[in-house]
């Protein structure tokens, strides 16, 4: 992984995955998830006032950057959920396996947790260049969305934008799979029309 950052924000260190599994929180089976799925941990860089220059806020006080070397062609969501509840920071993850790589990144609230991921080798242009770190934060996650327009929209907007599209595209799907299954045809006609409603205000929101 070669990102344009400062060499002050190289930290290159290998992690032990003890360090996550040994606590009390762990259960059996996420442990076992752990040593089958993942292979090495490095902590890559840090960005930080101390190391990137740039200003933190509240909320985004440091971004760390994780090298995650799998075993298997798949991005193991549980342990990445244990990752962050066990660091407080916002983290950029670079998946690898054998000559593949993959992005993703969670974005930390109150309320939820939401994970972002680029396709197997889908290259991504971050931009680590803002005023403070929410903004660089808020610059690497709008790399993963593809469905709403980034640039013309507030971040906020972007994301609930987002969240709409994900839901209206599972809504649809299942819609779909009901239609196929349904015997009736009143009952056809209706799910029909409750789809194309739905159809429509998805082609809004995108």
């Amino acid at each position: 992984m070669i990102l344009e950052l400062p060499k002050n924000c190289l930290v290159d260190k290998f992690v032990s995955k003890t360090k996550f599994t040994s606590q009390v929180l762990v259960n059996t089976k996420l442990k076992d998830e752990f040593t089958r799925e993942i292979k090495r941990i490095t902590w890559k860089y840090k960005l930080a006032e101390t190391t990137l220059m740039i200003q933190a806020t509240q909320k985004v006080k440091e971004i760390q950057i994780f090298e995650i070397e799998l075993k298997n062609k798949e991005i193991p969501k549980n342990v990445l959920k244990l990752i962050d509840k066990l660091i407080p920071y916002y983290i950029l993850y670079y998946f690898k396996y054998e000559n593949n790589f993959a992005f993703g990144i969670t974005l930390k609230d109150n309320v939820s947790k939401d994970y972002y991921f680029s396709d197997w080798n889908e290259e991504l242009k971050f931009n680590f260049h803002a005023i403070n770190l929410k903004i660089v934060l808020e610059n690497i996650i709008k790399q993963f969305i593809k469905r709403v327009d980034t640039d013309n929209n507030n971040f906020q907007d972007i994301i609930e934008k987002d969240k709409q599209i994900t839901i209206l595209t599972k809504e649809i799907q299942a819609l779909k799979n009901k239609i196929k299954q349904e015997k009736q045809f009143n009952k056809k006609v209706e799910l029909n029309k409750t789809l194309q409603e739905k159809q429509k205000l998805l082609g809004k929101l995108k």
